[in-house]
């Protein structure tokens, strides 16, 4: 096939792009490089069956083109992690739901098949665990920035559905729970690269509240295999789909394992959200994925557990 992968230049995206070179497919990748990076996919520019746009899926004009040429479209691009969304608020909403509009018009004239990754934050404030694709969501004040990243993805899902359900287009949703591996860099608030790159240089890790929040990390190329497979499963259109690990940790006990694990010295520090994001900063206790429909619909299994996952990332740093 030949397929479009809108944040192609992203962590998740520049993997995606790979994974689908080998095997076999022809890949057009479009990122704009304000979070993602040329350094991610420059090794692929040498391929044939690999074309990279920097430009942005605002670009009406140009979505059109490139999914008219394309056979099924994966769409990435949005804004990432929590401290950009904070300080970058109208850019996010901007970014994620006008961009989503773009791609689905252009698929929808075209008739081409679309895989949206939407997130695990859209469960918002849930407390029933794990975290069902089918639960009521619950989510915070319009007044506190940090659900607007979550309300933004929702519309999303809403908006991929309801073209679904008007003109039967094969738009499948992917919810995203966190996804971590090399690549993937701690500017944004991404907390594993973080605590690597600090215990490899002996820094204090700095662990938001009291450490008691968990969270469930799952290898980039577990989350990769898994969006391949269902882009190409006609079982899941129409559908919103966890994707995930289910082994779950609190930040607290992966820093301690981090410092294990890199033999450092380094020490443990806490920081209150207020200080960290904004006053009134709402956090998730817990976020756990019920993974029985992905696993029912293309058979998943991750191949790398949380110390392998940790490793991974460890080796990534280490040789930078």
């Amino acid at each position: 096939m030949k397929v479009l992968i809108t944040g192609g230049a992203g962590f998740i995206g520049s993997h995606l792009c790979e994974t689908m070179l080998s095997q076999g497919h022809q890949v057009i990748a479009i990122d704009d490089l304000s979070t993602g990076s040329h350094t991610n996919i420059a090794h692929l520019e040498s391929n044939r069956d690999f074309q990279m746009v920097v430009d942005t899926v605002l670009d009406t004009q140009l979505i059109n083109q490139l999914i008219r040429e394309c056979d099924q479209v994966l769409h990435l691009a949005s804004a990432v992690g929590v401290q950009l969304i904070i300080d970058q608020p109208t850019k996010t909403i901007q970014t994620i739901v006008e961009g989503t509009r773009v791609v689905l018009d252009a698929a929808k004239r075209y008739r081409r098949p679309v895989l949206i990754t939407s997130t695990s934050e859209v469960y918002g404030k849930g407390s029933k665990i794990p975290f069902s694709e089918d639960d009521d969501i619950v989510l915070g004040p319009t007044s506190t920035r940090r659900w607007l990243y979550a309300s933004a993805k929702m519309l999303d899902e809403f908006l991929g559905l309801a073209h679904w359900y008007e003109t039967r287009l094969p738009v499948t949703i992917v919810r995203l729970f966190n996804t971590v591996g090399p690549r993937q860099i701690g500017q944004y608030g991404m907390v594993l690269p973080r605590f690597v790159q600090k215990a490899l240089k002996g820094d204090p890790l700095t662990v938001y509240g009291d450490g008691k929040q968990a969270r469930c990390f799952c290898h980039v190329s577990d989350a990769v295999t898994a969006l391949i497979k269902l882009s190409q499963c006609k079982d899941g259109y129409g559908k919103v789909i966890n994707v995930g690990s289910e082994e779950e940790i609190s930040i607290l006990e992966l820093a301690q394992k981090v410092i294990a694990m890199t033999d450092s010295q380094s020490e443990i520090e806490f920081l209150s959200y207020e200080k960290a994001y904004t006053q009134g900063f709402d956090d998730m206790q817990r976020r756990v994925p019920d993974l029985a429909r992905i696993k029912e619909l293309v058979g998943y299994r991750p191949d790398y557990d949380l110390s392998g996952v940790i490793q991974s990332t460890i080796a990534y740093w280490q040789n930078q």
